[in-house]
């Protein structure tokens, strides 16, 4: 949206008008399916981040140069806040870059998008260079440098394996996840020594006295011919 209100401004930009105006279509797609599709707590701070950039700051920016800058200096304004913007955007990609040599991992930084990203820094650097624009030339060649660091990143660690950040685990969170890891209660066989039941001397004595048989010999004459003494 700067680079189109820029090159409005500037007379003679016209490639810059069509590129921006293509860019700011896709990027309003990209931006209202995120929106759809994002869980609540990101789609409320993308919604934010939209508002605070898209809208207060791009209002801003416009009332400001609009009104209190006046003449050709207005249009020299404008090129510096957008080669600020440019140059913010480019260095994003820095964060991928710290991770990827944390991880050792490119699995976060496709080549594809690094070797675009950085054809077309230098295609617009030519532009810029050839139109005398400083401010379409300067931030393509941090673009340019970015990109051959992220390509270079690539081309090292890109037979690496693929590891995998842990993540802290809360202190009330921990009895769950070890409860969560545990397996299915299994059954192991036990050796149990049963002893054989005593007869109380009494019981033996009062037998032996009244001449009646034991009882365990009544039972076991009832149960079998023969009973094992």
């Amino acid at each position: 949206m700067l680079w189109l209100y820029y090159a409005l401004m500037k007379k003679g930009a016209f490639l810059l008008i069509t590129i921006n105006s293509f860019g700011c279509v896709v990027e309003t797609i990209y931006i209202a399916m995120y929106i759809a599709y994002a869980t609540k707590n990101s789609r409320e701070s993308a919604i934010k981040l939209f508002v605070a950039m898209n809208v207060a700051l791009f209002s801003f920016i416009i009332i400001l140069t609009h009104f209190l800058v006046k003449g050709s200096i207005r249009v020299q304004v404008l090129g510096w806040i957008c080669v600020a913007i440019s140059v913010s955007v480019f260095a994003a990609p820095l964060n991928i870059v710290a991770r990827v040599i944390r991880t050792k991992s490119v699995e976060f930084m496709p080549f594809n998008l690094s070797f675009f990203l950085t054809l077309s820094a230098v295609m617009w650097f030519a532009y810029g260079l050839f139109m005398k624009d400083l401010c379409v030339a300067l931030p393509n060649v941090i673009g340019f440098v970015l990109g051959m660091l992220q390509m270079l990143l690539y081309a090292i660690y890109r037979n690496s394996e693929m590891v995998i950040e842990e993540k802290k685990i809360p202190e009330q969170m921990k009895g769950v996840v070890v409860l969560s890891t545990l397996g299915p209660s299994e059954v192991y066989p036990v050796g149990v020594d049963i002893e054989p039941d005593v007869k109380p001397k009494e019981d033996t004595t009062e037998n032996e006295q009244t001449g009646e048989p034991d009882k365990n010999d009544v039972k076991c004459l009832e149960d079998s011919s023969e009973c094992p003494v």
